[in-house]
């Protein structure tokens, strides 16, 4: 069991969480007024688990200010391009079921007292990273359904690890350092800047990075270990090194372009104005009890709210 002194900072990558709640629930699940809910009441749950079975003494749910930051598409045009809807009135990738939950969301993670932060033009990956980054004493989870998180894992000054909700929280993949290493390759005594440097030789189309054609995972992975930095790599492929097979040194030298600004989009902020809602300390109780019971009434929410209440009523320390 967690004492005190070893339970954890969490950091929940919000936006990741209650996206994949939306589209593993059905739309079915929803409020009197036929308001869909599916989004408020799978975050509400995976929250409810991640206080269960972390039992974090802190908690912080991470949130985009901006989700496509002007200094990210200044030094990346395509970043994130295919996510910007042609017509403001019809956003296929932010559907308005969901973007009618986020507020509940909200309102709900105030009654029950439990933090969020954001930081104006940034992602909720800076936020991350940011916390993270200052976190010297207890170890971090961050909760995210995003691999480009994997950048922050790291076992000094105090641990940090990423739990991968991809399939859901019960499904959910932890990686530090050592797994990092073991699924792709890469040191593990740097895995975390590593993977970075990886993810952006391997470009990610999810998000409008074409990253260097003909190289993927595994040698992208090999590169960045043999030669211990994007920026080493680079510098030896440019110098000729016949460490680098002729084609691939090729690829990368016409691909210098992107991969001079690539990092810059790759890797997360780590001292962006983070601003805190509240103190991020988990509550023993739930700060607005009747609120939320109100809004667990108005918008038929059922069980999930009863979970969340439960456990965050629930000190595993006590």
């Amino acid at each position: 069991m967690l004492t005190r002194v070893t339970r954890p900072l969490v950091l929940l990558d919000a936006a990741s969480l209650y996206f994949r709640s939306f589209h593993a629930l059905p739309e079915s699940l929803t409020s009197e007024d036929g308001t869909p809910v599916n989004a408020v009441r799978g975050f509400a749950d995976t929250v409810a688990r991640v206080l269960t079975d972390r039992c974090p003494s802190r908690l912080v749910a991470c949130l985009d200010a901006d989700w496509r930051p002007q200094f990210r598409v200044e030094l990346l045009p395509s970043y994130k391009t295919h996510r910007v809807p042609t017509d403001p009135e019809n956003d296929d990738d932010s559907p308005d079921a969901l973007a009618a939950q986020v507020p509940i969301i909200l309102e709900l993670l105030e009654a029950a007292g439990l933090a969020t932060a954001e930081a104006v033009g940034y992602e909720a990956d800076d936020v991350i990273g940011t916390l993270t980054t200052i976190e010297s004493t207890a170890p971090v989870e961050i909760v995210t359904g995003d691999r480009d998180l994997f950048q922050l894992v790291r076992t000094q000054p105090s641990a940090a690890s990423v739990h991968y909700v991809g399939k859901g929280w019960n499904k959910a993949d932890t990686f530090g350092p050592a797994e990092i290493s073991a699924q792709y390759g890469l040191p593990e005594t740097t895995a975390g800047p590593a993977y970075a440097d990886m993810a952006a030789l391997r470009g990610d189309p999810s998000d409008g990075l074409p990253g260097v054609p003909g190289i993927g995972d595994k040698t992208a992975a090999r590169l960045i270990s043999r030669f211990g930095s994007l920026e080493a790599l680079l510098s030896a492929a440019e110098q000729g090194s016949g460490e680098i097979p002729t084609k691939t040194r090729t690829r990368l030298c016409e691909a210098a372009e992107y991969l001079t600004v690539a990092p810059g989009v790759v890797r997360v902020v780590r001292n962006a104005p983070v601003a805190l809602s509240k103190d991020d300390r988990v509550p023993t109780t739930v700060a607005d009890p009747e609120r939320l019971t109100q809004l667990q009434q108005r918008w038929n929410l059922g069980g999930s709210v009863d979970r969340l209440r439960r456990a965050v009523d629930s000190d595993p320390a006590a």
